[in-house]
């Protein structure tokens, strides 16, 4: 209350006349040097009550940035697949949501499916909907989504069974177990190349807009 009545009291000399002196000090009248702590002051106060009434940002506006992160991964991984002429291409949405599920970098399983079968052009032969390379091709899958599933699952050490190979790890310690270098020399390396052709890694969280209400 004693802030809201300093400030009406400061503005209000703003519009008084001010009577002015024959004195200077080094060539600036006591009025001007007046007038500009007066301003200063006035410009402190009011940034401090903008800054209190800044709204914070609604469910509704949380929810819109975070699909909008989401859209834009999932967009950055189907040109990927698009330029490069992959029948893989259209499946970007359904990794970033496995990746976020299973808390995995969103673009490791797009670049695993890159070094594995060059984005689905090369499945495994005897069995189906494997791009992936998943259990030395000899696992199949009902559909490219149901196997972008299971591999997210077990990568991400949400399945008890594999768990210890995967669980609580890096993106390159998780590929090292995926592929370990003894069997293929700089696998980790190869696909985590691939993954920065495919778009920047997530420092933060995305943070939506703050918009005033």
């Amino acid at each position: 209350m004693k802030k809201d009545n300093l400030i009406r009291f400061v503005q209000s000399l703003i519009f008084l006349p001010v009577m002015t002196t024959s004195l200077s000090l080094g060539g600036v009248h006591n009025t001007d040097i007046a007038q500009n702590v007066l301003f200063q002051k006035l410009n402190i106060e009011f940034d401090g009550k903008l800054a209190i009434n800044e709204a914070a940002p609604s469910k509704d506006q949380i929810e819109a940035g975070l699909l909008k992160a989401k859209t834009e991964k999932a967009e950055a991984i189907d040109f990927y697949f698009d330029e490069h002429d992959m029948p893989l291409e259209g499946t970007g949405m359904k990794m970033v949501e496995a990746a976020e599920r299973n808390e995995l970098d969103w673009r490791l399983l797009p670049a695993i499916a890159v070094r594995e079968s060059t984005g689905g052009k090369n499945d495994c032969i005897k069995v189906d909907h494997n791009a992936f390379g998943w259990g030395s091709c000899k696992i199949g899958f009902k559909s490219d989504e149901a196997a972008i599933d299971v591999v997210a699952r077990n990568l991400g050490g949400n399945n008890p069974k594999t768990a210890h190979h995967y669980g609580d790890k890096t993106t390159k310690q998780i590929l090292r177990a995926y592929n370990p270098p003894s069997i293929v020399p700089r696998y980790a390396e190869q696909v985590m190349s691939i993954m920065d052709t495919i778009g920047e890694a997530d420092n933060v969280a995305p943070t939506p807009p703050i918009l005033n209400t």
